[in-house]
């Protein structure tokens, strides 16, 4: 048995309109927007008379979606802390390859989005970050030098 393809991932956030707002200055497009609920959404994530709305994001001509998913019923958790630190287990972070750091900088700011250290050298090949986004989402950024 094979692995097709890696459909999406998943985030859950409290602010969908934000987070398509986000994503979009970073530079994806929105592919579609729609409620799920119902008791086989429900039966699928376990949670009883789940209602959410999903925001499916897609990377322009390359592979790779983000389905940002806003929970209504029942609330979404916060997790504890709040700002967990990189070393909290679960899922990390999302990495994006970009042509130019700083500018992806720049476009993200006036949505929320702030560094967790600073841009950073690896080599001669990388410029690095960390970026929160909103719903305290972390990106990676990957400038290639060479």
């Amino acid at each position: 048995m094979t692995i097709q393809r890696m459909d999406n991932v998943g985030i859950v956030v409290d602010d969908l309109d934000a987070a398509v707002a986000f994503f979009t200055a970073l530079g994806m497009e929105l592919e579609g927007r729609m409620p799920i609920d119902g008791r086989w959404a429900g039966s699928v994530v376990g949670l009883d008379e789940m209602r959410s709305e999903i925001a499916m994001m897609r990377i322009p001509n390359a592979p790779g979606r983000l389905e940002l998913a806003k929970y209504h019923s029942p609330e979404a958790i916060t997790p504890e802390p709040a700002v967990t630190p990189a070393n909290t287990l679960g899922l990390h972070r999302i990495m994006f390859a970009v042509d130019d750091i700083e500018d992806t900088l720049a476009r993200l700011r006036p949505h929320g989005a702030e560094l967790v250290g600073e841009v950073t050298r690896f080599e001669d090949s990388y410029l690095l970050c960390y970026l929160r986004g909103p719903s305290r989402i972390i990106l990676a950024l990957a400038e290639q030098l060479s």
